[in-house]
């Protein structure tokens, strides 16, 4: 059997022999004929390049070279690139230029550590092992070449993360595959579920239950295997692409799977209720397994599906058109749930341990001594100011306010660093991203003032549980000097709102997250003339080329950003020269059914939303118990007048909401791309909306 991962493990072997001493024959050597260096002369050194007094935290190699390449960390990566590497060799200069293959990695991506280290940002490549070649400047007698040095993985996730719990559904990108309808792709030796080959080079599929930490992918099609090591981590995570709708139209037969959405483990006894009223529904349990299956020649149109479980939030999926509906419940924490069987599940921080991330801000200053450290940043005008700098973690959330860091995460001119500015922060495990801003800060006014004049990003930082991460180099060269435009067709002012626009700003870094800006957010009162102006985002080139500026408006009522209000969360660009246009925002629903502060008979609900942009999906957030159980309900498209089970007749032991005040929140959704049939949880949120609306209502049971 053929197997990407053959040339991996020759790349491995070729780093780890170069390691040895004296296994000098799997060390990079110079090209035949060309003479050794060894006083630095021509190699236009800023470093030390005597082998007798230059140490390197890689190992010195024999005094016979000066210079060598020994390896990669780590020595493989997806074949789009982006990914942050660590050259370990000897006699590098601050001149040092990398190629990996036949592609040159751009000046702007590379960071001379010391002679014995580079880092580099991986070039985009073809799939399978490459060769890495180093050289100081123009000085051919320098160059030095590993083969198989570095790998390019033949496909990766998106995401490349998700919960324990599994019921992901991931996106795999090949390059070169031939995957077809035999295709079966595996996270940790799991079968994924739901696979759908979409393209020889392209499938989607539903990822299993697992264990936190970084975990291989494997595809399989035929006698070919692609292995990527370390393709997926499981994390605590609230991705929300699991669960919902999939499967073949309705034709006589329903399949439901219950889960707990904080475990993944099934929930047996969940009560299944097919049906809009309950004495003519179809109703089930779910097996120990958590699955309820219905067969009935009735289920041949679109069906309501309810499932309520004891100690969980009930869920309804209004007119399913498909014969599967995955669940996840939320378990309800209260005493009282966890008195009779096992405690309620702990929830918040992250599944497993941290690792630690040892890194340094640097300045171009580091390596060309034509360039003044902290140069890109202006010097302070008042006594109170001061040059700072902060790194952060890609966010997860677009709409995101930036926030300034405690005074004990500055990174100050005088903090000590071997080539800048030292820092370290504990990050969950997995495949994560770091950027750095830096700019000037004043902590006497209320609130305190961040200006950003500077900033880079490392992509691709592999980190462990209970493991450190060092040597991670972030270089300020990127300056915040581009404005972006904004043109908002905000709707009409109503009388009970929404009254003013809050705009947002934020950078979409591929799949790894967004980057949170200091000038991001703005709001005006309606009217306005429309046009904003945001001044000091990145230009989207070198490291930040392939990502997208992540544009939104968001019409709300209030300072605080109340509802009722209309969202536009979502228009992607890539330049500055022209404005973004912001409009479509969805009408602001009103609930007809129950009426305000009236006695709901829990099963009609009717709606309607203003004029504005088509409604794709509506969804309920019914909350009771001072929040603790809530009841989601989606229904496709806009205004609208629906019957539920009214599940108090199930007792409150299986799911139903007490009696007492309730708050129904109500959203309207415009989603780009979306078919009901293949809905996720994601799109029952904010975050999985392209636009949306939101108001709440009061009400009694």
């Amino acid at each position: 059997m053929r197997t990407a991962l053959q040339g991996f493990l020759s790349a491995r072997f070729a780093s780890v022999c170069a390691g040895v001493a004296l296994a000098s024959a799997c060390i990079a050597t110079a090209p035949e004929g060309i003479r050794r260096q060894t006083d630095g002369d021509g190699g236009g050194f800023d470093f030390d390049p005597d082998p007798q007094t230059t140490s390197s935290s890689s190992g010195a190699l024999p005094d016979a070279d000066p210079h060598a390449l020994l390896g990669a960390a780590p020595t493989h990566g997806p074949f789009n690139g982006g990914q942050r590497v660590l050259l370990h060799g000897n006699g590098f200069s601050s001149k040092v230029r990398v190629w990996f293959g036949d592609v040159e990695v751009d000046p702007s991506a590379i960071v001379p550590v010391d002679p014995g280290r580079v880092q580099v940002t991986a070039p985009p490549g073809k799939a399978g092992p490459v060769e890495l070649t180093t050289q100081n400047g123009d000085d051919t007698s320098t160059r030095r070449s590993l083969p198989g040095g570095y790998v390019y993985d033949a496909l990766y996730a998106s995401p490349s993360s998700g919960p324990i719990s599994g019921g992901t559904s991931i996106e795999l990108i090949g390059q070169g595959t031939r995957w077809d309808t035999t295709t079966v792709a595996r996270i940790d030796q799991k079968p994924c579920t739901a696979l759908a080959v979409e393209e020889p080079t392209r499938l989607r599929c539903t990822v299993p239950q697992g264990t936190p930490g970084a975990k291989t992918i494997s595809v399989t099609t035929g006698d070919e295997t692609i292995l990527v090591l370390d393709g997926y981590t499981y994390e605590d995570s609230a991705n929300g692409y699991k669960g919902g709708l999939s499967g073949d139209p309705l034709a006589g037969r329903l399949e439901v799977l219950v889960y707990n959405n904080f475990t993944g483990d099934p929930i047996p006894g969940a009560r299944v209720v097919v049906g809009s009223s309950l004495p003519a529904a179809l109703t089930g349990e779910a097996d120990a397994s958590g699955v309820a299956v219905f067969e009935d020649a009735s289920l041949d149109a679109p069906r309501t599906v309810t499932v309520a479980a004891t100690c969980h939030s009930p869920i309804s999926f209004v007119d399913v058109p498909v014969d599967t509906v995955t669940v996840y419940l939320d378990p309800v924490l209260t005493p009282a749930c966890g008195a009779s069987g096992d405690p309620p599940p702990p929830v918040g921080g992250k599944v497993g341990s941290a690792g630690l991330l040892d890194g340094e801000i640097v300045w171009p200053a580091s390596t060309d001594t034509g360039t003044v450290a902290w140069g890109n940043v202006p010097n302070p005008r008042r006594a109170t100011e001061r040059r700072v700098a902060y790194v952060f973690t890609l966010g997860t959330d677009p709409l995101a306010t930036f926030r300034l860091p405690s005074q004990g995460q500055a990174i100050l001119p005088e903090t000590p660093g071997q080539l800048g500015h030292a820092f370290s922060m504990y990050l969950a495990p997995g495949n994560r991203s770091v950027y750095a801003l830096a700019g000037i800060e004043d902590r006497s006014m209320d609130p305190p003032r961040f200006t950003a004049y500077a900033m880079g990003i490392v992509r691709g930082i592999p980190v462990l549980p209970n493991q450190v991460t060092g040597d991670v180099f972030v270089q300020i060269d990127k300056p915040l000097d581009h404005a972006l435009s904004m043109d908002v067709a905000a709707p009409a002012r109503g009388a009970k709102g929404p009254d003013r626009i809050q705009a947002n700003v934020s950078i979409m870094v591929g799949n790894d997250g967004y980057i949170t800006l200091p000038i991001g957010a703005q709001s005006p009162l309606i009217p306005f003339d429309g046009r904003l102006s945001f001044v000091g985002v990145p230009p989207l080139d070198d490291d930040l080329f392939g990502s997208r500026y992540h544009s939104s408006a968001r019409a709300v009522t209030g300072q605080a950003g109340l509802a009722p209000l209309s969202v536009v969360g979502r228009v992607l660009s890539t330049t500055t020269s022209e404005a973004v246009r912001i409009g479509d925002f969805v009408g602001v629903p009103t609930l007809e059914t129950p009426a305000l502060n009236s006695a709901w008979d829990g099963a009609h609900l009717a709606t309607r939303f203003t004029a504005g942009a088509p409604v794709d999906l509506s969804v309920y957030d019914i909350a009771s118990g001072n929040g603790l159980i809530r009841w989601t309900v989606a229904v496709p498209a806009g205004s609208h007048a629906i019957e539920l089970p009214d599940i108090r007749q199930l007792g409150v032991d299986n799911g139903a909401l007490p009696p007492g005040p309730i708050a129904i929140g109500v959203y309207g959704a415009r989603i780009d791309g979306f078919e009901y049939g293949k809905l996720v949880y994601r799109q029952l949120k904010p975050q999985g909306m392209t636009a949306y609306s939101l108001d709440s209502f009061s009400a009694h049971l």
